[in-house]
This record gives structure tokens, sequence and C-alpha cells, in this order.
């Protein structure tokens, strides 16, 4: 008795593997139907089928649509069916999407973080007044709160005013206007412990 085995490292790679090989096979059977009326019928029923598989898109807008769509991708464009949306367009799919610009750091301040820098410009856009000069106290509050993250010592606000300076290109400078910090003690002011942690702390009483 002779088996005929199939062994994964000779079958065809699957495009999309979440729907399985058997649903591969399918659409590769279709795609080959002479009929317009059959092949028509078949693709239907198989996105039918492909949406059995996945049912927890279904509540996801125009779930159809996408299902369509990616029936079309796994026949590699050969499947000639007119679809109720439209048939997606290959070179569109395969066009490869524009680069994005990396991420910029706060210069070489990193430990303030990636959106510091946002903040200043944001505030530096604000109209001359007691609230954009509140938001930079509250932003040199946040810089001095980052630094003693990652130096859990002490900071003198001397350190963050000129930081802060040159962060906004010397058009930030609260060194003049002699304001202090809010004191480090309170900013490194450990967190309340939570429930499990002071059910612990009563037994051990």
């Amino acid at each position: 008795m002779e088996f005929d085995l199939e062994y994964n490292s000779e079958r065809p790679h699957l495009i999309i593997p979440e729907y399985g090989r058997h649903i591969q096979k399918l659409i590769d059977y279709c795609v080959k139907i002479e009929d317009d009326e059959e092949r028509d019928k078949m693709a239907k029923a198989i996105v039918d089928v492909m949406g059995n598989l996945q049912p927890h898109l279904r509540d996801v807008p125009d779930f159809k649509h996408k299902l369509w769509d990616q029936l079309f991708i796994m026949s590699e464009f050969k499947l000639n069916v007119t679809p109720p949306f439209g048939k997606i367009d290959k070179e569109i799919f395969e066009e490869k999407p524009e680069p994005l610009a990396y991420p910029k750091s706060a210069t070489k301040y990193k430990f303030y973080g990636t959106n510091i820098q946002t903040m200043i410009d944001t505030a530096l856009t604000w109209e001359e007044g007691e609230q954009r000069e509140a938001l930079y106290f509250a932003i040199a509050n946040h810089m001095k709160k980052c630094y003693l993250n990652w130096n859990k010592d002490t900071v003198e606000d001397t350190v963050i005013y000129k930081h802060l300076l040159d962060l906004s290109n010397g058009k930030i400078d609260l060194e003049p206007l002699n304001e202090q910090l809010t004191e480090s003690r309170n900013l490194l002011r450990k967190r309340k412990a939570n429930p499990k942690q002071q059910r612990s702390k009563n037994k051990k009483k």
C-alpha cells in the first residue's frame, strides 16, 4: 500500500495563513473554473466561509468588503469575478508606503522624554501673559520631576532653568524671575500603597 504524503516543505506558501490551507485550495480551484456563473457562485460561498472563520470581525465597518479584498489577494489577483464592492487594485496594494520620519528625542537631554520639546514649542505659540508664564513653570516642574526620576537625588532649579533655556533656543528664561519650583522631596514622594500591599501590612500587624 502506498501513501501519497504531502510535506509542509513541499507545499506552496500561504498568502494569508489565518484562513488555513483548505481555504487557499478552494480559492485556487475557483480561479480555474471556466464557467463565469459557477465561478462567481463559488467565490461568494468562499467569502461566506471566510466570514464564519472570522466572527470577531463582523462588527468591523466594511466587513464584507475586507473579505472580498482578501479573496483577491489570496488568489494573487487572478480571480475573474465582479465583487459587490469593487475590485482591489493590484498596483495600489503592492505600492510601498512613504517612509515615516524617525521620532526626534529631546536633543541631548534624553531623560526628559520625547514629548517635552513639543510642550515647549506649543507654549511658545501662546499669547504673552500670565497663562503662558504659568505654562512655562508647569513645564519646568515636569522637567524637574523627569530629572529626579533619572537621578533620584536632588537638582537645583537653576539647572532646570538652564536646560529649559537651551531647549527653547534661548526664548524661555525663568531664572531672572527668582521663582522656586516644586521641592524635590514633594516630587519624590512615594505613591500610596495599593490595596494588596495595605492588606499585607495589616496581616503582619
